[in-house]
């Protein structure tokens, strides 16, 4: 059987070829067509001489084209290159030359970075242009999307695919340069795709089952909201191809947007992460009356999805199954929660794990349920080959221990008495103050509870004394500055005395990834760039 990515989505086509597929404002795609249009593209990357393992980049914001684009490449057994489209041309230039690419599909509006970075990038020689409505001259020899369409075979012209066939995802993480996590697509499909039941961890046996029960069922209406980039919103489109459900796909998200194209699709599953998404949705339900009633789940990857802010969506939707997932790049899935409101808060996302899941201390110990212990949150059996071009990183990262092979992309974890797990938060980011290991995830989550904050990260500054004290950079609602003894008084009520902050910077805005992943780079270049607002002794 082939589990790959192209042909569990041909399933899907071959018994519900008249369903809406993808979805838009005023645009609409059925299975077939999304079908027909994705083989002309992969028949054109053959076309182009793009062989079977080869990389093809995608640099393009949320659009039906970008998920044609991506289904011909898997289509035509090539491996996909996410371009973040934030990035400046010095990491254009890192992407393109270290994935070694050899064509991009890219939106019109970003080709004057393709035209800059191209001449750095030798085996990059061909490029396809999606128009987006803007007017920005493209200056290099590129094939109009439509053309490339138009001009090849609309049929299934590729050879036997394989679930050896690769899947690469770029990450930056929160430091350090993007990095291609490579996966056989049978591995990233049984733990992001479906192909274990997430909640028993069965494995699917038949590569039908997902197309089968979504034909035989209703269509479910999925809207993945965070940029395609992020692995978890590809991954909630493919889920929704799969099955034969409807993936509503727009290019631009705000709080007030995201309900208008709720009621205008009928949408039943909202994909968001983390508070980045979470607060300003809430915000603009809480200001304005929406048609919710077909909405059944919201759902969150990725980033810290604070428990405040689940306690608002439950109190404005009882009845909502609000779900905070784990995972990374390197693991995939690695657990889920479901919230209840008013539940107990420990700061990060609290999850059941699955059973390829465990906590590990330093000397490859797995911690045990309510152990005081820290450790790193650590995945086996279906996990990635490797970072693309890194045998450094990968080795640190991919290790086999105790006669297992593990991947340990460096996050800490706490295992509760009851066996589920808490996150804290990426090793690389801790702040080691006085000898004690605080975590910014957990701090940022109790900071959160303050009514006037709204966003924040929580970095380390220098202290003669600790070596290092938490600091924490604060957008707050209405430009307020509320004194940051009341602000902690309000965080011990989840944390610790010693994780509270002791300087506070407050700003208009917090970076974040188009992901919502905190930039805390940018946070500590802004408390290197001028005093802090306030500092407690």
């Amino acid at each position: 059987m082939a589990f790959n990515i192209a042909d569990l989505i041909e399933h899907a086509v071959d018994l519900v070829p008249d369903r809406t597929a993808l979805e838009t404002d005023g645009r609409s795609e059925t299975y077939q067509e999304l079908d027909e249009r994705a083989n002309a593209l992969a028949n054109k990357l053959r076309e182009l001489g793009v062989a079977p393992g080869e990389t093809v980049g995608l640099y393009s914001r949320n659009t039906i084209e970008s998920v044609e684009s991506m289904v011909a490449i898997f289509k035509a057994r090539a491996v996909m290159v996410n371009v973040n489209f934030r990035y400046v041309e010095a990491e254009l230039e890192h992407i393109f030359t270290n994935s070694d690419m050899k064509v991009l599909f890219f939106e019109r509006r970003y080709a004057e970075k393709v035209a800059n970075v191209l001449p750095k990038a030798p085996k990059l020689t061909k490029a396809i242009v999606i128009e987006d409505g803007s007017d920005v001259e493209v200056t290099f020899d590129a094939i109009a999307f439509e053309d490339a369409i138009a001009g090849s075979s609309r049929t299934r012209d590729i050879e036997e695919r394989s679930g050896d066939d690769l899947y690469m995802l770029y990450t930056g993480g929160t430091t350090g340069l993007p990095k291609g996590v490579v996966w056989r697509q049978e591995d990233v499909w049984r733990v992001l795709g479906g192909g274990i039941d997430w909640y028993t961890g069965t494995p699917l046996a038949d590569e039908w089952v997902l197309a089968k029960q979504g034909a035989e069922a209703g269509q479910l209406v999925r809207f993945p909201i965070p940029p395609f980039i992020h692995g978890g919103s590809q991954w909630a489109v493919f889920q929704a191809l799969f099955a034969g459900g409807k993936a509503i796909i727009y290019p631009e998200f705000s709080g007030h947007g995201t309900w208008e194209i709720v009621e205008r699709h009928g949408v039943n599953v909202i994909f968001i992460t983390g508070d980045a998404m979470g607060r300003p949705m809430i915000d603009a339900l809480l200001e304005k009356e929406y048609d919710v009633s077909t909405v059944f789940s919201v759902a969150s990857s990725a980033a810290l999805f604070s428990p405040s802010v689940k306690d608002q969506f439950l109190e404005k939707m009882p009845n909502l199954i609000l779900v905070d997932a784990i995972g990374s790049s390197e693991t995939g899935f690695g657990g889920l929660g479901t919230a209840s409101k008013g539940e107990t808060h420990t700061g990060g996302p609290r999850v059941k794990i699955d059973s390829s899941t465990v906590v590990l201390r330093e000397d490859g110990s797995i911690i045990e349920p309510g152990s005081p212990d820290v450790g790193m949150l650590a995945r086996s059996g279906h996990i990635p080959l490797r970072y693309y071009n890194d045998p450094e990183k990968s080795a640190k990262t991919f290790k086999e221990i105790n006669g297992v092979r593990y991947s340990i992309p460096g996050d800490f974890a706490r295992v509760e008495e009851d066996g589920t797990v808490t996150m804290l938060g990426r090793g690389s980011v801790s702040i080691n103050s006085g000898g004690e290991k605080i975590y910014p995830e957990e701090v940022e989550a109790a900071l959160k509870m303050h009514d006037d904050v709204f966003d924040t990260v929580v970095v380390g500054v220098p202290d003669e004394r600790w070596g290092s004290r938490v600091a924490a950079v604060i957008a707050t609602r209405d430009g307020l500055k509320p004194p940051l003894a009341e602000i902690n008084e309000v965080a011990r009520k989840d944390i610790a005395g010693y994780k509270c902050p002791r300087s506070v910077w407050f700003v208009d805005e917090i970076k974040r990834s188009p992901a919502g992943k905190p930039d805390y780079r940018w946070g500590k270049e802004i408390t290197e760039a001028r005093p802090a607002d306030e500092e407690l002794n």
